[in-house]
């Protein structure tokens, strides 16, 4: 419908640089999104055990187990139950057994159970009852010496030449031994 035509100017003519336009074949890679911890708000009540593959953290109440690779519990938060993850960090309560690589204890925390970690760290005014378990790194594999069966005494001593045997001569083999009455050379069979 219009018809526009460009006058030519004087002077250099400027020209955008080229774009690199995406291409069919190559599609584009996904971001992974870094992951937000999962949060239990100080208004919420959790009846039954939690499980989950990320980070959580804990400002309400929990009755039940709790099981993820990392857990904080801020200073409004309560786990009534036993506590498995890599890291725990607490500044609330928990009421039940911890089983973690790493357990920090803030000085607000307050927990009445066992505790079996790698590392532990309280901050002063930490109250903790319960004992405190090191993990026990199983020993590194020793390789065993290799047992060889006892083999039958017969096997390994050289059996008895029969009595006809012909001795060789240069360049020809000896003929194959054959025991005689079971008896091994070296050995005292007595009948």
């Amino acid at each position: 419908m219009f018809n526009k035509q460009a006058k030519p100017t004087e002077g250099p003519v400027m020209r955008p640089e080229p774009t690199l336009a995406p291409t069919l074949d190559a599609a584009p890679q996904p971001r992974k999104a870094p992951k937000m911890a999962s949060l239990i708000a100080n208004d919420i009540t959790i009846e039954g055990n939690v499980i989950g593959d990320g980070e959580l953290h804990v400002d309400g109440i929990i009755r039940g187990d709790v099981r993820v690779p990392r857990l904080s519990v801020g200073e409004s938060g309560h786990i009534e139950g036993s506590v498995q993850a890599e890291a725990v960090e607490a500044r609330g309560r928990i009421i039940g057994s911890i089983t973690a690589k790493q357990v920090k204890l803030l000085g607000s925390s307050f927990v009445d159970g066992d505790i079996t970690h790698e590392q532990l760290t309280m901050e002063t005014g930490a109250h903790f009852q319960g004992r405190s378990l090191k993990f026990q790194r199983p020993p590194a594999p020793v390789a065993a010496p290799s047992v060889v069966p006892a083999a039958d005494v017969t096997q390994i001593a050289r059996p008895a030449v029969a009595p006809a045997a012909i001795t060789p001569g240069v360049g020809q083999a000896a003929p194959a031994a054959a025991p005689v009455n079971g008896a091994a050379t070296g050995l005292n069979a007595s009948h």
